[in-house]
C-alpha cells in the first residue's frame, strides 16, 4: 500500500499524517503529479480558504491531476468542499467531482458559526458508500470545524444536522469525502480511515 497526501497551501495536514502513523501507515506528502497517480490511495485534506487553495492547485496543474485519479481518493473538510462544483467562499469554481455547491451557514439565533465540536452523523446505506462506514455502530459522533457546508444531494453518503441537515460525507465513484475530521474523531474516525485504506 502506498498512501499519498496532497500537498497544497492548507492547514491540518500534520494531524492526518499522525492519524495514519497510528494505523501503521507511512504516507508521502507530495504535490508531484506522478507520485499522486501511482499511489494506491490519495488523501486530500485541509483547513483553509477555498479560493486561495484552488488558485494553488491550478497553478501547479493539480486540479486536473486530482480530477483524473482512478484510485480511492478521500477529501477531508476543505478537501471535500474543493471536490464540489462551486464554493461561496471566495465565489470560486472548484473541481466538480460532486454535483453540489458549497454554501455558508446562515445566521440563526442560538447557533455559532463556525460550527465547532462533536456532532452525530447518519450514514446513508448505499452499496457504494457502505464500505467507508462499516463497523461504526449506531449514532457515531465525529468532530467538525466549518463555516461552509455541502447541501444534501445525490452524492450524499452521510447526513448531519446543524442549523439544518447537510452532507457530512459525499461519495461518487472512487471519490469519498467527509466534512468532519476523521483524524480528530477518536475511534469512529480511526475506523473510517482504516475502512478507506481497505477500499
Amino acid at each position: 500500500m502506498s498512501v499519498a497526501i496532497v500537498k497544497y497551501n492548507a492547514g491540518n495536514i500534520c494531524s492526518v499524517v499522525n492519524a495514519l502513523h497510528r494505523l501503521g501507515v507511512e504516507p508521502v506528502l507530495t504535490d508531484d503529479p506522478q507520485s499522486l497517480r501511482l499511489a494506491s490511495h490519495v488523501i486530500f485534506p485541509g483547513q483553509g480558504e477555498a479560493c486561495s487553495a484552488m488558485a494553488y492547485l491550478r497553478q501547479r496543474g493539480l486540479d486536473e491531476v486530482i480530477k483524473n485519479l482512478t484510485q480511492p481518493v478521500l477529501g477531508i473538510c476543505v478537501g471535500q468542499q474543493l471536490l464540489c462544483r462551486h464554493s461561496e467562499e471566495g465565489d470560486v469554481e472548484c473541481l466538480g467531482i460532486f454535483r453540489t455547491d458549497v454554501r455558508r451557514f446562515p445566521t440563526k439565533p442560538g447557533f455559532k458559526v463556525p460550527a465547532m465540536g462533536w456532532n452525530r452523523i447518519v450514514p446513508q446505506q448505499t452499496a457504494e458508500s457502505r464500505g467507508l462506514f462499516e463497523g461504526l455502530g449506531t449514532d457515531p459522533y465525529v468532530y467538525f470545524v466549518h463555516s461552509y457546508y455541502c447541501p444534501l444531494c445525490e452524492d450524499t453518503a452521510a447526513v448531519a444536522d446543524y442549523i439544518h441537515p447537510f452532507s457530512a460525507a459525499l461519495q461518487r465513484d472512487n471519490f469519498f469525502a467527509t466534512q468532519f475530521h476523521p483524524e480528530k474523531s477518536g475511534t469512529p474516525g480511526e475506523t473510517i480511515l482504516r475502512n478507506f485504506l481497505n477500499l
